[in-house]
């Protein structure tokens, strides 16, 4: 076995690495569970939860590493008896202690990522993620350990702990392009974005760049070597060039992230991101008797879609949007049924005593008990009704419910017809007036003449007049005899009046 395998393993057992990897992990997943979204399962959010571990973890891995450096300052005398490099010996210490958080961490990790993979995740797990933590908790470790080296008191420790609290602590998100140094602060990265790959990496490479400036630095100290100079500087130049990228990016860790949605189609088309495919069922169950009530009218929807949060709920052609949070906490599906009526109307209701008949409406839309209204005498009315009046008044009064003009009179007490529903207009009935029987004027039909006697039609009879051509006589026509109207009998009257009638 070689003289470093043997340093290594004698190095191992000491008490500073057993106590290391156990406390660090304890404390990484204390710090990292309250940072996942209850009920979420959604991978950028498990990486800003690794994130937050390391940041959290971060100073007391930082003391840990200064006591270990303070305890072992005292054995020094007898590594420098060895032919070794003075700085062979720190280099070794902060390889074990590196060592021991990076396996820390990686416990951290995996429960995270186990407990996002019990669940239905969504997203993308970047690698970036858990690297861009595991090199920020080896800067605290170097920084701290280095500390301890160069100031060797027993107060060190507790001197590290509070410097690198307040880095962790005090930072907010969002405020800064500070808050994007190692260990970023990020908050909950929301359904439809995505963070950032290119700020993971220039925080990778600030931190790596940091370390092995300190590392190359402690060791030029040491061993007076100009060797180590150019290695230094190119250090620190990749330091500075990540610094710059991360100024000049803000503070925008996210991007707005394509999102396929998971949609359940019976009995009502539900769509939602796939992180949130649990409240299908429950979002289903609420949005079909909102969308069977408005069939029929201009507000009908036979879609429900997630929206991101920078997008307005509402709805338009037949689709209806709504926003969830990204927490399903209690009563979401009643809030995402509120977003929806809140869309369909036109303006709010600004006049005195009418929003009391929209909230009305909007209690029996979403299903919910009727609040108290000071027109207690419609509300029963409109208590009383069927469930298909109901639906038939608000095809006829929708317009009025959207603009907010619904009044005590839109809530008749008699049923509506359905031509008025409808909207179809009656046809006119024309009245004829009655005709008097005094003024029509009874014509009765002239009686036929009696026939001759010879047999001949009364209408042609031969007569003794010249004879025509050929000498036979011609046919005359009898004159027709004038004769006076009969006056009408008394049952002639009366049939004519019936007739009339």
């Amino acid at each position: 076995m070689s003289e470093l395998g043997r340093v290594l393993r004698q190095d191992a057992r000491r008490t500073a690495l057993l106590v290391a990897v156990p406390v660090l992990a304890v404390v990484g997943c204390l710090a990292a569970w309250p940072a996942l979204t209850p009920g979420v399962a959604y991978w950028d959010d498990s990486i800003v939860a690794m994130l937050t571990a390391a940041r959290l973890v971060g100073p007391a891995a930082a003391a840990l590493a200064a006591w270990a450096a303070v305890r072992e300052r005292s054995l020094d005398f007898l590594r420098d008896l060895t032919t070794r490099s003075p700085a062979t010996a720190g280099l070794l210490d902060l390889l074990l202690l590196a060592s021991a958080a990076v396996v820390a961490f990686t416990a951290v990790a995996l429960v995270v990522a186990a407990e996002t993979l019990t669940r239905q995740e969504a997203g993308r797990a970047s690698p970036l993620g858990p690297l861009a933590g595991a090199s920020a908790l080896v800067l605290h470790v170097v920084a701290g350990y280095l500390a301890g080296r160069v100031l060797p008191r027993r107060a060190t420790p507790f001197l590290v702990l509070a410097a690198a609290a307040p880095w962790a602590l005090l930072r907010q998100p969002g405020r800064s392009w500070w808050s994007m140094l190692p260990p970023g602060v990020y908050d909950r990265v929301g359904l439809f974005t995505g963070l950032r790959s290119e700020v993971l990496a220039d925080q990778t490479v600030w931190s790596l760049g940091l370390t092995a400036a300190l590392v190359l630095g402690y060791a030029a100290w040491l061993d007076r070597r100009r060797a180590l100079v150019p290695p230094l500087a190119l250090a620190l130049l990749t330091v500075g060039v990540a610094t710059v990228r991360l100024h000049t990016s803000g503070d925008r860790v996210v991007d707005p992230a394509p999102t396929e949605l998971t949609c359940q189609v019976w009995p009502l088309e539900v769509c939602v991101h796939p992180a949130l495919r649990e409240a299908l069922p429950a979002l289903t169950a609420a949005f079909t008797p909102l969308a069977s009530r408005l069939n029929g009218t201009p507000g009908a929807f036979t879609r429900v879609e997630q929206r991101p949060a920078r997008e307005p709920a509402g709805v338009a052609g037949g689709v209806a949007a709504v926003r969830l949070e990204d927490a399903l906490t209690f009563g979401y599906a009643d809030r995402a049924v509120r977003q929806i009526l809140d869309g369909l109307a036109a303006r709010p209701c600004t006049a005195p005593g009418a929003g009391q008949y929209r909230a009305l409406v909007d209690a029996w839309l979403a299903g919910a008990v009727p609040p108290p209204v000071p027109d207690a005498a419609t509300a029963r009315r409109f208590a009383s009704w069927s469930e298909e009046r109901r639906r038939d008044w608000l095809r006829g009064h929708y317009a009025d419910y959207r603009t907010c003009a619904l009044d005590a009179s839109s809530f008749p007490a008699r049923e509506p017809s359905l031509d008025h529903v409808l909207g179809v207009r009656k046809p006119v009935r024309i009245e004829v007036p009655r005709v008097p029987v005094s003024a029509v004027v009874n014509r009765p039909a002239p009686r036929p003449a009696a026939p001759p006697a010879d047999g001949t039609p009364s209408r042609i009879r031969r007569t003794a007049h010249p004879r025509g051509h050929g000498g036979t006589p011609r046919p005359t026509v009898p004159a027709r005899r004038s004769q006076a109207p009969a006056p009408p009998t008394p049952a002639a009257s009366a049939s004519w009046e019936d007739e009339v009638q």
